[in-house]
């Protein structure tokens, strides 16, 4: 019986591969929970992990901890994914992965673990002094921005709220990326206004090489979450790196 469709590019499972999956994964997470319980019994956790996170978790979420992770927990294997792209951790063979609490899906089990952050734009002092300040969203209609382009592939729109009012903006531009570092450079340099959680840019704002526009308008988006199947037990050593975040609280 075939349990494979097998092309050049992809290899996807049949109807009848699907039920047997189905079927047999439940055995194997209890037999996944039975190993975990092993760690119990053992002087140092071992075990492997592997882990998908956006660029902004990775840069500034997950590399400021990995050095005392990897010095507390040396027989953890610890394997991370970067990228923007949204994708189904499980089927990809992830224990978990990072997202904005908003973008979770329904049913994981998420943990929170960082505060909720503005976003904010950002110029260099250049730009504005040669394109002038906007003074309300409407205005980055006739502005240059970076454009982002968001895991599901389409374009985002800039969004802002002051009170009770909300307003999403298709800020025009030249550049479109879709990890912020990237351009970085460009809006220091005066070439744009960029888009960015405030966290990304704070020291850069702090020394003024960006400023900081429509700051009335910044709205608050959710923080940064972990999220695992609802059918699995969490693996010890990715419970060992909640913990450790969670501790050394990287972005507060």
């Amino acid at each position: 019986m075939r349990l494979l469709n097998r092309t050049s590019r992809s290899v996807t499972l049949t109807a009848a591969g699907e039920e047997l999956r189905t079927a047999i994964l439940e055995p194997f997470d209890v037999i996944g929970r039975a190993v975990e319980v092993l760690n119990r019994f053992c002087d140092a956790p071992i075990g492997r992990i592997r882990l998908s996170v956006p660029t902004e978790a990775g840069d500034f979420l997950i590399a400021p901890v990995l050095s005392t992770f990897l010095d507390r927990y040396p027989q953890v294997e610890i394997e991370i994914s970067v990228s923007n792209r949204m994708i189904d951790v499980i089927d990809s063979g992830f224990d978990a992965g990072i997202r904005h609490g908003g973008t979770v899906p329904e049913d994981m089990i998420a943990q929170r673990l960082t505060p909720d952050f503005r976003w904010i734009v950002v110029a260099a002092p250049a730009y504005l002094e040669r394109f002038g300040t906007p003074r309300h969203p409407n205005d980055l209609r006739k502005h240059r921005g970076v454009r982002i382009r968001i895991g599901d592939e389409s374009l985002y729109h800039w969004e802002f709220e002051r009170g009770a009012e909300q307003i999403e903006v298709d800020v025009p531009g030249s550049l479109i990326i879709d990890q912020g570092r990237v351009a970085l450079p460009a809006a220091r340099q005066g070439s744009a206004l960029m888009y960015v959680p405030d966290f990304m840019v704070a020291q850069l704002v702090k020394d003024g090489v960006l400023a900081t526009v429509l700051d009335e308008w910044a709205p608050v988006g959710p923080g940064f979450h972990i999220y695992y199947s609802s059918r699995r037990q969490l693996p010890t050593g990715l419970r060992l790196l909640v913990d450790l975040i969670r501790e050394m609280q990287p972005l507060g």
